[in-house]
């Protein structure tokens, strides 16, 4: 699936044209990508904070652990060919390392994951509502409105089988490991007493709700930030509104390794209807292609260095 949808890439890059494609990438320059980049470190403690809230009983100097688990779970999704399931078993294991109990990151994981759609959902929903007020404005592309309306209803699925489905599979768990693994059987009851013990904690839910909605905001705002450098005058809105639709494409799209191809398409599909061309809009997704390897392969290089430190006798 990767080498299909980098592919696609390099299609989508000759057909809209190199030059202009290169040029936008260059008109960011060092500055502007160092602005991106900080803009991401800040992005992504926000993301260690929704975590973090929903892990009841820990100190806020735990916070950086669950920071950094976030970073090598991102970096493990978007740079590893790996599905972003790859970038969760990652994600918890460095949590662990750091030194949070097992059952606590895995239930504190699963709650972490809800908020996170939830908060996309709300996310996803504003950009439709943009979209369609766009539509009915004359701006053209309602072939786009069924593919991202299919979205939606993707995301809604994935949210509903994910929340309603936690304590089913739990107990499905349970009852296998009583019969094929016993001495597992406390672990799955482990777990299934601090996901209780989270939900019965309504305000840290929402705490980490909010804080990943913040995030998705942000993330955005990195797209923002990238078209200014490029001299591209996108309202803010518009950038939001674009973001908010491919990051509901790219979730959709979970089995391909970092939605390569995916991202590229959308932007080309989505961005012309809020006043991105086709070439800064594949100009803006290879930003971000270099942002995400930029801030990726050092950190899973630092993760596995840690790695075979603790290994060592």
């Amino acid at each position: 699936m990767t080498i299909i949808g980098a592919g696609a890439v390099v299609w989508l890059v000759g057909a809209t044209g190199w030059r202009d494609v290169v040029g936008g990438v260059a008109r960011v320059g060092w500055a502007g990508f160092a602005v991106l980049m900080a803009w991401t470190a800040v992005t992504l403690v926000v993301l260690g904070a929704g975590w973090w809230a929903v892990a009841p009983g820990l100190e806020r100097r735990h916070w950086p652990t669950f920071a950094w688990a976030r970073m090598t779970r991102e970096a493990a999704t978007d740079v590893l060919p790996f599905s972003q399931f790859g970038g969760l078993v990652i994600g918890a294991r460095t949590a662990i390392a750091g030194g949070i109990r097992p059952a606590l990151v895995y239930a504190s994981l699963i709650a972490d994951q809800t908020t996170e759609l939830a908060a996309q959902l709300a996310f996803t929903l504003f950009g439709v509502a943009m979209l369609a007020l766009a539509l009915g404005a004359g701006s053209g592309g309602a072939q786009v409105l069924p593919l991202v309306l299919a979205g939606v209803g993707v995301l809604v699925a994935i949210m509903l089988g994910f929340t309603l489905g936690q304590r089913p599979m739990l107990r499905m768990a349970q009852g296998l490991a009583g019969r094929l693994l016993p001495g597992s059987v406390a672990t799955v009851e482990a777990l299934t007493s601090e996901l209780d013990a989270i939900y019965r904690q309504p305000g840290r839910v929402i705490a980490a709700f909010l804080l990943h909605l913040v995030a998705w905001i942000f993330s955005a705002g990195g797209a923002w930030i990238a078209l200014h450098f490029m001299g591209q005058d996108v309202p803010i809105m518009a950038v939001l509104t674009i973001e908010a639709l491919i990051f509901t494409l790219r979730t959709v799209a979970f089995a391909i390794p970092g939605g390569v191809g995916v991202q590229e398409g959308a932007y080309v599909l989505i961005g012309p209807l809020f006043g991105v061309s086709p070439g800064v809009g594949l100009a803006l997704s290879l930003v971000k292609r270099a942002r995400d390897i930029c801030v990726g392969v050092p950190g899973l290089a630092l993760w596995q260095w840690l790695e075979w430190r603790r290994a060592r006798p």
